[in-house]
């Protein structure tokens, strides 16, 4: 039994361990409260304990100084935490009636576990980056709390304690504690002031942080030269080289690579079966080439549908008998034939037409040859106007690729006819088709109206003879400092947009259908970057810096927004309160306190029922 347990140790996850931990703690700080060894300015509930102090009262006194100023700073802060808490309002309740209606599918986004701030166990928030999160945390709870403090020595508002929450060990809030009589006292501009000065001092670290990373930090920052390998697909010829997510190829044979576009460049120049790579270390490795499906697009009559077809990660061996191990021994095999039989490592083979997926492109829309039934590929060609199909030729010429589609078209006019062969759920259909005048912008020449259908060429079955993914590390670092590329048009060419494009960059493979996410430059992805410019002599610091003001804006931003919920005991909940006593107070009703918790309660469940179905509503109504 013991054996067992000690083996079982390992697999535990580290929301177990997180649990087990703040279990441990929990029995701990109960045993010595019983006793008494706990001092008075720290209350124990279980896992949660808070710490107490009276000290730094007098410092906010003397911060307090300039009223007026504070007053204006925060008025500014009030306003834009008024209309965030609108739309947070009603973003959240058309959420909630969208998941009600047509529930999404569940997603890593919308996990319980995600929800949590916690490094590790949110699978978006790395544990190589939990000192930076911290730190960011931290400042966001010491700005925010320092802020209420602040601006209750303003109002003069005063203080009975300030001090830090934790669960168990770690920091999860920090608190103000108005004195409640001096409070209730105070004109409820001051106490709105006094709520809206914790979120109005994220919104400035924020933007500080933000203003930093996205000038001079990441203006330091440079894309490595190299194919940044983001992975290796199982069974592939790198992972069999020992080449995995992390590495750089640098050289392969005899060229140098700048980028993946000139790994695969060469792969698919090269007829060598086996190529020796060197990786940004100056390691050198030599990798058997060996043909990997990597891709079998929708609608590829090679998709495999029961015993027949191709997989990913399928291993090609061979084309119409003879053996192939490089995309460039795959197309030659391949040639102008319209059919080939396929087999793989597994020992099974498949047999399938060779050409183009491709669809008709808008078949109803007006404007495409003048009228509807002009299109080429009407219903009178006999192919389908809104399902894929394997086009294998024009006027004879096969046609394997866009670049052939485009060759067999070069030259033609609208009016002339072409014959075309495909083939259709199974079955060869050839028909003659009359081109049209090409409706898209800056086009000219005979129209076809077909267009390929994502990975179509080669009737879909994508190969690599490496087997890797990309990191888009030059993608990511566009999207960061919006050199007029990606990240700008990303970001709409607005600062805020940029803002928001890099607040989505934790979870953006999830939400954006990519690969990869970005969670900083972390270990798996720092040897794909590099330091240039005035910053590097600061060398490896550059990157600690970027995570840091990555993860503080991040962080602050994310804590302003959550406490703009107009919801108790959440800030944007005691403001809306304070807006709802002012309006009452004008109206002719004699129970003001009855009509004001009315309103606010109301709200406050809205809300609550929002998030639970934005958190667990995926899950639950699928």
């Amino acid at each position: 039994m013991i054996d067992g347990l000690l083996q079982a140790i390992p697999t535990l996850g580290p929301l177990t361990w997180i649990l087990v931990g703040v279990a441990a703690y929990s029995l701990a700080a109960y045993w010595l409260d019983e006793r008494g060894l706990v001092p008075d300015s720290i209350s124990v509930s279980g896992p949660i304990t808070t710490i107490h102090t009276k000290r730094g009262r007098a410092f906010l006194n003397w911060l307090a100084g300039p009223k007026r100023f504070w007053r204006a700073w925060t008025n500014v802060g009030l306003g834009a935490t008024l209309v965030v808490m609108v739309g947070m309002f009603v973003l959240l309740l058309q959420q909630g009636r969208m998941i009600l209606e047509d529930p999404p599918a569940p997603s890593p986004v919308n996990e319980p576990a995600n929800v949590l701030v916690i490094p590790g166990v949110n699978e978006f928030l790395p544990l190589s980056v939990a000192p930076e999160i911290i730190a960011g945390l931290l400042v966001g709870l010491v700005v925010h709390e320092g802020g209420h403090g602040l601006l209750c020595r303003v109002g003069d508002i005063d203080i009975d304690s300030m001090g830090l929450v934790t669960l168990a060990v770690i920091p999860i809030g920090a608190f103000v504690e108005p004195d409640e009589e001096s409070q209730r006292a105070a004109d409820r501009g001051a106490r709105a002031r006094m709520f809206a000065a914790g979120v109005t001092n994220n919104y400035l670290v924020t933007i500080v942080a933000f203003a930093l990373l996205l000038g001079p930090i990441v203006g330091s920052i440079a894309v490595a030269p190299g194919a940044a390998i983001g992975g290796a697909q199982p069974g592939s010829a790198a992972a069999e080289a020992g080449i995995d997510g992390g590495d750089r190829i640098v050289m392969a044979g005899d060229r140098e690579i700048a980028n993946g576009s000139d790994l695969d460049a060469y792969l698919a120049s090269s007829s060598d079966t086996e190529v020796t790579v060197t990786l940004g270390d100056g390691t050198e490795t030599t990798v058997e080439r060996s043909l990997l499906v990597t891709r079998v697009a929708g609608g590829s009559p090679f998709d495999r549908e029961g015993a027949a077809g191709l997989d990913v990660n399928d291993t090609i061996t061979a084309v119409n008998g003879t053996t192939v191990r490089t995309e460039r021994g795959f197309r030659e095999v391949v040639g102008n034939r319209t059919s080939v039989t396929i087999a793989t490592a597994d020992g099974d083979t498949t047999t399938g037409p060779m050409g183009m997926v491709v669809r008709a492109t808008a078949p109803d829309l007006p404007g495409v040859g003048g009228e509807p039934g002009d299109h080429p590929l009407n219903s009178s060609a006999g192919f389908p106007s809104r399902t894929p199909f394997t086009l294998l030729s024009i006027d004879g010429q096969p046609t394997h690729t866009a670049a052939d589609v485009t060759a067999a078209l070069d030259g033609r006019s609208a009016g002339e006819t072409v014959e075309i062969v495909g083939v259709v759920d199974g079955e060869r259909r050839s028909a003659t088709v009359t081109l049209v005048d090409d409706y898209r912008e800056n086009e000219s020449g005979g129209y076809l109206g077909i267009a390929p259908l994502s990975g179509g060429e080669y009737s879909g079955v994508g190969t690599s003879s490496l087997g890797v993914d990309y990191y888009p590390a030059e993608g990511f670092l566009s999207l960061l400092n919006g050199d007029g590329g990606v990240g700008v048009v990303a970001a709409g060419g607005s600062v805020l947009g940029l803002v928001l494009v890099v607040l989505l960059l934790p979870f953006i493979g999830a939400v954006g259908g990519g690969s990869y996410n970005f969670a900083g430059f972390v270990a798996a992805n720092r040897n794909f970057y590099e330091i240039t410019g005035p910053l590097e002599p600061l060398g490896g610091g550059v990157f600690l810096l970027a995570n840091l003001l990555f993860w503080t804006g991040w962080i602050n931003l994310n804590l302003a927004f959550f406490n703009c919920i107009p919801g108790y005991p959440l800030d944007g909940g005691r403001i809306l309160r304070a807006c709802v006593e002012a309006v009452v107070a004008r109206l002719p009703v004699e129970d003001k306190h009855t009509l004001t918790r009315a309103i606010t309660t109301s709200v406050g469940l809205a809300m609550l029922a929002s998030l639970l179905l934005v958190v667990f509503g995926p899950e639950l109504l699928n």
